[in-house]
């Protein structure tokens, strides 16, 4: 389970919810992980019941399943849900890089390169960790850069789905999981709408293919963890 700081805000069930969310988008637990209420509890530095209160939101997010009252544990993804998350994503994440190429700055191109060039470090020293998290930073600095809120909220509830599935294949996918994020960056850079909403889209169907590959032969990383 992954390690979080104690807490000291005010608001701690917004906190913590905020912080699983975090986690579950940049892949810090994988399918099959089981969420212990109590192990959460004394990480963070609170009660269980800003815990239960998180848990029970993400719950209703569809980001984890109950399969007994003291069983809790991040699903695993159905091909159909998959293909159908792809493609609300291949919709929305092109508007967000299609938006961005219109009014990226050299300042934000920067930012992307930055996060690029970790990336290839993560991937040479294969961190699945770092990697994914930094996959999840390039791809939402795109509406960041595009200046739409909105979007970014609602990618991070698809996100909340997809980030165990992504990292459970970073791995697996090797280079195909930033290799067209390269061209991503060219578009904007040329500031070309349609070139940089092509790219990401091309991210998402062909980076993705290890992610779909592990979800057609039922992958064993959707078997309950300890």
């Amino acid at each position: 389970m992954p390690e979080f700081s104690t807490l000291e805000y005010e608001n701690l069930n917004s906190a913590v919810y905020g912080t699983l969310c975090d986690a579950l988008i940049q892949g810090r637990f994988q399918p099959g992980d089981r969420l212990k209420i109590r192990d959460l509890a004394e990480q963070f530095g609170t009660s269980v019941t800003p815990i239960r209160d998180a848990i029970l939101r993400l719950a209703n997010d569809e980001a984890i399943i109950f399969r007994s009252p003291r069983d809790i544990r991040i699903p695993g993804l159905s091909e159909s849900r998959y293909r159908e998350i792809r493609a609300i994503r291949v919709r929305l994440e092109g508007l967000a890089a299609e938006t961005a190429a219109q009014v990226a700055t050299s300042a934000d191109i920067e930012a992307l390169e930055r996060i690029l060039r970790e990336n290839e470090h993560a991937i040479a020293a294969g961190d699945r960790l770092k990697g994914t998290e930094l996959n999840q930073a390039f791809h939402f600095m795109l509406p960041k850069i595009a200046g739409l809120p909105m979007l970014n909220g609602i990618l991070r509830r698809l996100w909340l789905q997809m980030g165990p599935h992504i990292s459970d294949a970073y791995v697996q996918g090797g280079r195909a999981m930033i290799d067209h994020h390269y061209p991503v960056i060219e578009a904007l850079k040329r500031h070309d709408p349609s070139a940089a909403s092509m790219a990401i889209v091309d991210d998402i169907l062909l980076g993705g293919k290890p992610i779909l590959e592990r979800i057609e032969r039922g992958a064993k990383g959707n078997s309950p963890r300890a």
